[in-house]
């Protein structure tokens, strides 16, 4: 497909990309350039205050491996077995 770039530098995403990738009106999108291409990425904008407690859970998470307190299970069958009270 192909897009023609406008006098005020915008760019008209073809509609069967819209469509294949679900996006929508207000949808925020990461636009880099990589080895010459230009590329556009849908992304999710989280406030700083919830991405910060999400680092703080992994954080505490990571401790409590460390510390023994946290199970930790080699594959997922074994943590679904353990959800399932299957422990064995």
């Amino acid at each position: 497909m192909i897009a023609e770039l406008r006098p005020k530098s915008q760019v008209t995403i073809p509609k069967p990309l819209i469509e294949k990738l679900g996006l929508t009106v207000g949808d925020k999108l990461e636009i880099f350039e990589n080895k010459g291409m230009i590329c556009i990425m849908p992304v999710v904008v989280y406030p700083k205050g919830y991405v910060d407690k999400i680092l703080e859970d992994v954080e505490k998470i990571r401790q409590d491996v460390k510390a023994g307190l946290q199970p930790v299970f080699d594959d997922v069958d074994e943590l679904i077995a353990s959800l399932n009270g299957d422990d064995g």
